[in-house]
C-alpha cells in the first residue's frame, strides 16, 4: 500500500530546506506530451492519481489536486481525501488558487522542465503582482525521494519506410526548414516527440501507447537536424534511412547546444505552448532571440498525404473487423449467461486486434467500462477491481490500435440484456449529434469550435451536455491525440480544419453512478468539387440498433444510419465468417 502521507511529509521537509512555501507538481514530464513513461509519473507517485492530466500543489500544512471533468470521479477514488483538497483544473486554475491562498512574500517552487514556457509566463504574471515569487528549483524533491524509480529500458527505434510515410525524411526536413526561414529564424526547437518521429520517419517504444523516442531536436532552416536522445536506441542504418544532414547526440548535450546558439546570436523559433520553460529560459540567458510561433511540424504532419490516407483507410477496415468480432463474441457470451469482467473483456478485444495484420500496439489503454463505471468518461479498470457486466445495463468500450499504416480510435456502447427507455432515448440523442457532425458541409477557414455545437445540440435541447471535447486529431501510426485539429467548445485559433486531417467524432452522455454513452468514429477532412469541405467517415463497426429509438430520428438521420451500416457490411463481410458474419448481417440490417 502506498503511504502518500509519508511521501508528502518527506517532500515538505525538502521544501522547508529550500525555503519554499508551495511546490507545484504537474503530471507532465520534460517532453510535455499527453503520455508519460512510468519513470516520469511524478504526480502518481505523490498523490496516487493516475489520470492523464492534473496538477498537485503541496503547501506546508495541506495539499490540493486539480483535474478536469474527465477525472472528477477517478481522482476521489485514488487520491486520499484526508490529504488533498479537490479542485477543477479549468474552473479553478492552480496558480490563481495559489494567488488566493498564499500570503505576500511566499515562494512557489516549480521544476521548469515540467512546465511549458507559456504556462510559466502565465504563472509569473499571476503571482508577481501579488508579491509571490516563482522559484526555479534545481533539484526536484520527487526525483530525489523516489528511491525505487523505474529505470527506462533502451529499446531500438523502428525505421518506418516510405511505403507507410509517403515522404522521405530529407524532404520533410527541407519543407519544415523553409517554414523556419519564412519566420525569420535560424533554427527551431522541436520538442514534441511525435513531431520528431514524423520528421525522421522513425517510431519508438519509450512512452506507453505512443510510438516515439524520448529526446529533443534542433532543426535548422537548411533542413539540418540534431537529435538529442539515447544513442543506444538508434539502429545502425539510421543515418542511411534519414539521409544527409542529421546528427545524433546524447540528450544531456542539448544544454551545450542551447549555449552555443546564444554565442552565435541565433533567432530561435519556439512553440511556447509545448516547449518546456527550462529550455526557453536557458536560450534567453545565453543571448538567443526567441520567436514565438507554433511548432512548424504540426500542420504538415496533421495533413496526411495520399499514402498515409490510403493506409489509415485500410487499417480501419482490418480494425473494424476485429472490433466487430469482439462485439459478436460479447453477444454470444451474454446469450449464454456468461458475464465477463472488464479486464477479461479488454484482453479479449486486444487478442482479436493481435490477429489483425500489422498491429504494433494499442493506441491507448482500452476503456472497458460496465454499467456505472462508464459514467467516468476516461475510466480505467486497472485502477481497482474490474467490474463484471450487468444484465439490462450498458457497456462502453473505447479502444484503438497502432498499425504500421495508421492509428485507430473507436467507441461503441452496447446493451447487455435489454435496454430501458431512458437508455434508448439518451443513446439516440447522442447518435443524432454524431450524425449531424459527420454529415456537415462547411467552408474553408472553419475552426473546429464552430462545428462543436452540431454534436451537442440535441443534448442541449434536453438540458444535458458532456464534459469533454467532441473531436481530437489522430496521427498516422503516431499520437492518437494529435494537434492542432480539434472540435471543442473551447476556442483554439489554431484548430482550423484542413483537407487530409483526421479527427474523431465522439459526443457522449454520462449519468453519474448509472451509465455512460459515447458514439465515436474517425473522419478525414476532404475537399468537395465545389471547394467546400466535409468529412469522410473511415471507421466501420455497427452501432447497437437495440439502442436506437427510431421515433426520435428524422428520415435523413435514418437514411444516413442505414447507408452507413450497408457500407460497414460491404467492407467487413469479406473479412468475417460463420457466426461473426451472421452477427454482422443482423447488426447492419436497415431500420
Amino acid at each position: 500500500m502506498i503511504d502518500i502521507e509519508k511521501r508528502l511529509h518527506a517532500v515538505r521537509a525538502e521544501m522547508t530546506a529550500a525555503g519554499l512555501d508551495a511546490l507545484v507538481i504537474p503530471r507532465a514530464d520534460e517532453y510535455l506530451g499527453e503520455y508519460v513513461p512510468e519513470h516520469n509519473e511524478r504526480l502518481a507517485w505523490i498523490s496516487g492519481f493516475t489520470g492523464s492530466a492534473g496538477v498537485a500543489i503541496i503547501l506546508k500544512e495541506h495539499a490540493a489536486i486539480f483535474v478536469d471533468g474527465r477525472y472528477s470521479i477517478q481522482v476521489r477514488q485514488q487520491a486520499p481525501g484526508n490529504l488533498f483538497d479537490f479542485h477543477h483544473l479549468i474552473e479553478d486554475p492552480p496558480f490563481k488558487w495559489l494567488g488566493r491562498t498564499l500570503k505576500k512574500g511566499s515562494r512557489v517552487g516549480i521544476d521548469s522542465r515540467l512546465h511549458s514556457y507559456s504556462s510559466y509566463k502565465s504563472a509569473r504574471d499571476i503571482l508577481e503582482p501579488l508579491e509571490i515569487s516563482l522559484i526555479e528549483i534545481k533539484n526536484n524533491p520527487v526525483d530525489d525521494l523516489w528511491v525505487d524509480r523505474p529505470e527506462p529500458e533502451p529499446r531500438p527505434a523502428l525505421l518506418l519506410g516510405e511505403e507507410f510515410t509517403g515522404e522521405h525524411s530529407s524532404s520533410k526536413r527541407e519543407r519544415i526548414g523553409a517554414i523556419i526561414e519564412d519566420n525569420g529564424c535560424d533554427v527551431a526547437l522541436i520538442t514534441q516527440l511525435d513531431s520528431i518521429a514524423w520528421l525522421l520517419n522513425i517510431r519508438g517504444s519509450d512512452v506507453p501507447r505512443l510510438p516515439v523516442l524520448l529526446g529533443f531536436a534542433i532543426l535548422a532552416k537548411n533542413g539540418e537536424m540534431t537529435f538529442f536522445t539515447d544513442a543506444r536506441k538508434i539502429p545502425n542504418d539510421f543515418l542511411q534511412h534519414v539521409g544527409e544532414g542529421v546528427t545524433v547526440q546524447k540528450e544531456p548535450m542539448i544544454s551545450d547546444a542551447l549555449q552555443l546558439m546564444g554565442v552565435d546570436s541565433k533567432k530561435v523559433l519556439v512553440d511556447e505552448a509545448v516547449t518546456n520553460a527550462f529550455s526557453v529560459l536557458r536560450c534567453m540567458e545565453n543571448g538567443c532571440e526567441i520567436v514565438a510561433e507554433k511548432d512548424p511540424v504540426l500542420v504538415p504532419k496533421a495533413q496526411k498525404n495520399a499514402i498515409e490516407i490510403a493506409g489509415v483507410r485500410n487499417c480501419h477496415i482490418r480494425d473494424g473487423a476485429a472490433v466487430s468480432r469482439y462485439l459478436a463474441w460479447i453477444k454470444h457470451e451474454v446469450s449464454n449467461a456468461i458475464l465477463h469482467d472488464e479486464a477479461e473483456l479488454a484482453d479479449q478485444l486486444e487478442s482479436f486486434r493481435r490477429e489483425a495484420s500489422q498491429l504494433k500496439d494499442l493506441s491507448f489503454d482500452t476503456i472497458s467500462a460496465s454499467a456505472a463505471n462508464a459514467a467516468q468518461c476516461h475510466y480505467n479498470h486497472k485502477n481497482g477491481t474490474p467490474a463484471k457486466l450487468e444484465m439490462n445495463s450498458l457497456y462502453l468500450v473505447d479502444s484503438g490500435g497502432h498499425y504500421f499504416d495508421g492509428t485507430t480510435d473507436i467507441t461503441r456502447t452496447v446493451v447487455i440484456g435489454e435496454p430501458s427507455d431512458e437508455h434508448r432515448r439518451m443513446f439516440t440523442l447522442v447518435l443524432k449529434g454524431h450524425i449531424a457532425l459527420t454529415t456537415c458541409v462547411f467552408p474553408k477557414d472553419t475552426n473546429g469550435t464552430q462545428l462543436d455545437v452540431l454534436a451537442r445540440q440535441f443534448l442541449w435541447q434536453e438540458g444535458f451536455d458532456y464534459d469533454h471535447g467532441t473531436g481530437h486529431g489522430v496521427g498516422s501510426f503516431l499520437s492518437v491525440h494529435e494537434g492542432p485539429q480539434r472540435i471543442s467548445k473551447n476556442f483554439d485559433p489554431g484548430a482550423m480544419l484542413l483537407p487530409g486531417m483526421v479527427l474523431s467524432n465522439e459526443p457522449g452522455y454520462y449519468k453519474e453512478d448509472c451509465y455512460g454513452i459515447r458514439c465515436e468514429n474517425l473522419m478525414i477532412v476532404v475537399e468537395r468539387p465545389d471547394s467546400m469541405l466535409s468529412f469522410e467517415t473511415i471507421t466501420f463497426v455497427p452501432f447497437d440498433l437495440r439502442l436506437v429509438d427510431r421515433d426520435l430520428m428524422t428520415e435523413a438521420e435514418i437514411g444516413w444510419l442505414n447507408r452507413y451500416h450497408a457500407e460497414v457490411n460491404e467492407k467487413l463481410s469479406p473479412l468475417l465468417t460463420g457466426d461473426d458474419l451472421h452477427w454482422l448481417e443482423y447488426s447492419t440490417a436497415a431500420i
